[in-house]
């Protein structure tokens, strides 16, 4: 590792072709950055998401248990009490992810999130009417905003565009692994806490959760790293490393110019279309797999009482974690986008359709097994929106954010597709699923074609430089790569958009 940074510090005169020694030192120095970080980034995030989705889910158990009741929600109140938590989770998430591009602290910043959502989700537990309990979601979705677009951003700070779909899927498995374990968790505490102190279980549902919460936001300020310059835990010639490495597959720095301010960002996001295809994509997507948050509403339909009810929900949502770690796997192993994203949306298509042509217990049972397996296209398309607008940070961290509250206008739109008046086939419900995700495949057509198109242009265009090419980023990675401008040029010249 010595020899190889001492000739990525070496001038541009006097550096020599890198031997097989330098590769391989090279390589045993990759994969001790790739090891610390997959052991201590991806465990925090796995865990944040894992109780992000459990805090904002944990109402749809607690509806089980008489928290509609007791508060004396009507069917419309519930609905709005569900999705208000997404007005400022979708508003609040382009924002959120602007400051942390600029923040020098992203450990502390996504840290005391947590802690404030974990805090309004206690405060839910002692909620006495309607507006209490809107006010406690609304305050849980507003730091939420600042989480998942934000641990997306996090890990393309860290990870190549071939790497992070693979370590995304692990953070979005969480989502699965929440559902379940989620569901579980929240059976235990309905039934073991109802009554103890005189107070309702879905009430100590919320506390027990929301204070758990709260103390894991401050072990992640701890965790969490920082940005490559700046993260404490590894030292110079791991840094250095970390920033060649993204010099190396975007063909410039990973870093922004004064030019690059975080309005300029916002305005170079918004200027580009496939900002709003992908976000349209994935809005549709979230439409189409509303069915999540009333996933033991719907499970009810099979004929249990709550609490086999609540642990039939676990087993879908596992196997649906498993498929989606593994298929992103595989899309990081081939490079290929629109099929890992898209053949898991028709998987999940055909478990509406099943879920519209009987009432049987064990086939309807099987497509909700379908109905979760979505989960493993959704995951892919924000990775994949991230490896089509890499630079500059900035406009990334923009697009990142703009993407991901769409998505959740999509979540907040299904919570009123799930109608208690539908009960219990719900089909209509499974027909706007069907529609939205046929719609979101036609979009993903779209993008897909216009990066062919992209690629096919950058393989046409003998400029020295090129429009789409910054030249103070070139001239930063081939300091940090050791390499001269003109090396560093034809490797940006390289560079390939992933469809």
């Amino acid at each position: 590792m010595d020899r190889e940074l001492s000739r990525l510090d070496s001038p541009a005169s006097v550096l020599h072709r890198p031997t097989e020694r330098d590769y391989k030192e090279r390589q045993d120095a990759e994969r001790k950055l790739l090891r610390r970080l997959d052991l201590r980034l991806i465990p925090t995030i796995l865990v944040i998401y894992l109780i992000n989705y459990i805090d904002r889910a944990g109402i749809t158990a607690a509806r089980l248990k008489g928290l509609e009741h007791e508060l004396r929600l009507t069917d419309i109140q519930y609905s709005v009490v569900l999705s208000i938590v997404f007005v400022p989770l979708a508003l609040g998430q382009f924002p959120s992810n602007m400051i942390l591009n600029k923040v020098k602290r992203p450990s502390i910043y996504i840290g005391s999130c947590v802690v404030v959502w974990g805090l309004a989700s206690a405060v839910s537990g002692v909620a006495r009417n309607y507006g209490d309990i809107l006010a406690c979601r609304f305050f849980i979705g507003l730091p939420e905003a600042s989480f998942y677009p934000g641990a997306v951003y996090l890990l393309s700070c860290w990870y190549s565009k071939k790497e992070l779909a693979f370590r995304n899927a692990i953070l979005y498995s969480g989502f699965d692994i929440a559902n379940a374990f989620g569901a579980l968790f929240a059976a235990a505490i309905l039934s073991k806490m109802e009554g103890v102190r005189g107070i309702a279980g879905w009430r100590w549902l919320f506390i027990i959760e929301g204070c758990a919460t709260a103390f894991l936001g401050f072990l992640v300020m701890w965790m969490l790293p920082d940005y490559p310059r700046n993260t404490r835990w590894i030292d110079d010639m791991e840094r250095r490393l970390a920033e060649a490495r993204l010099a190396e597959d975007a063909g410039e720095a990973d870093r922004d110019t004064q030019a690059d301010s975080y309005v300029q960002g916002l305005k170079m996001a918004v200027a580009d279309p496939l900002v709003w295809l992908f976000s349209l994509m994935l809005f549709l997507q979230h439409l189409g797999r509303s069915v999540g948050q009333f996933f033991p509403t719907l499970a009810k339909t099979l004929g249990f009482s709550t609490s086999v009810t609540l642990l039939l929900t676990a087993p879908p949502w596992l196997v649906a974690a498993i498929v989606c770690v593994f298929g992103a796997w595989h899309a990081d192993r081939t490079g290929e986008r629109f099929f890992h994203v898209q053949v898991w949306i028709w998987v999940m298509m055909v478990g509406f359709i099943i879920s519209l042509c009987t009432m049987s217990v064990g086939p309807r049972y099987f497509s909700m097994f379908l109905m979760t397996l979505g989960d493993a296209g959704c995951a892919m398309t924000l990775v994949w929106a991230s490896n089509s607008i890499p630079r500059p940070p900035a406009k990334r961290a923009a697009a990142i954010g703009i993407v991901s509250g769409a998505g959740n206008l999509g979540t907040l739109a299904g919570s009123y597709v799930w109608k208690a008046k539908w009960a219990p086939q719900y089909h209509p419900s499974s027909e706007i699923s069907i529609i939205a995700l046929g719609a979101s495949t036609g979009v993903a057509l779209v993008i897909r074609q216009l990066l062919v198109r992209m690629n096919r242009q950058l393989d046409a265009d003998d400029a020295p430089i090129s429009s789409g090419i910054n030249e103070e980023r070139v001239k930063k990675a081939a300091h940090l790569e050791g390499i001269t401008f003109q090396q560093a040029l034809e490797k940006r010249r390289s560079f390939r958009y992933l469809y």
